[in-house]
Parts: structure tokens; sequence; C-alpha cells
């Protein structure tokens, strides 16, 4: 069993080996934008999945998943041979959500400044309910003591 920081450096060794061998050596036209944003190496080190986005459409995702996997084969053999490692491991392709997430999370955002705007809006021109300040003073509770 090897340690985390092992496994972290090889995680970070394999996306490095895997963004320039798609750069320099995969001449595959069914392959778009395609960006390598993180990978993962399981604690053997048996296992690599590899995160990665696509600029474009569904279809062009698609084109693109299917270019990595068809492209695998050469991948595993360019990071066995640049990491130097016993176990040469298996790479999986996982397209990252990161990017939908964002979206999704500046989409909530968006809403919550509209809200926050309707807010402002209806509250300008108004007044507070009551008295401007609303706490005792010390002069009121010595008014309230000679009354009584």
């Amino acid at each position: 069993m090897a340690d985390n920081a092992r496994a972290r450096k090889l995680a970070d060794r394999i996306q490095v080996v895997v963004a320039e061998t798609l750069d320099r050596r995969i001449k595959d036209p069914r392959l778009g934008f395609v960006t390598i944003t993180d990978a993962r190496v399981t604690g053997d080190l048996r296992e690599a999945t590899v995160f990665y986005t696509v600029y474009g459409d569904d279809e062009e995702r698609a084109a693109s998943a299917a270019a990595l996997e068809s492209a695998k084969g050469i991948l595993r053999s360019e990071v066995g041979r640049q990491t130097g490692v016993r176990f040469t491991p298996t790479l999986s392709f996982v397209p990252d959500a990161l990017p939908d997430t964002a979206k999704t999370i500046d989409d909530l955002l968006d809403k919550a400044r509209a809200k926050d705007a309707e807010v402002r809006e209806a509250s300008t021109g108004k007044t507070y309910a009551g008295d401007a300040d609303p706490y005792r003073k010390p002069e009121d509770e010595d008014e309230g003591e000679a009354s009584e």
C-alpha cells in the first residue's frame, strides 16, 4: 500500500503526461477542445481516474469521450514510459462536472441578486414602524421613577 503523498505525485504527473500527449501525439479529429482538469490515483497505484472538460455541445462531448476511449492504450503506454512506475495504472476518463456546477451556482447567485434588488426597491422611501430610536435612554428611566 503506497502512501497518499506518492499517489498525489503520481496523479499530478499523470495529469501532465496525458495533457501533453493529447496535445502533441494524438491527432484524432474527434478530440475537440479537451482540457484535462484533474487526475486521481487509488492508494494501491493500480487505477487512475482522469477528469476532463470539453468545450462544445453534447455531440462534441460524446465524440471527445469516444476519442479518449480509443486513445486509452497509447495514453497508458506513454504514462508508463514517462512515470517509470513498476505497474502502469489503468486509465479511466470521466467528464468533469465542475463547469456545470459552477454555472448552476452562478445562476443561483444571479437570482439572489435580483431578489435583493427587489427588496431594496420595495424598501426605498419607507420608514420604520415606531420611533427612530426604539431603545430606552437613562433619562427615560428617571422620568418613569418620578411618576410613580
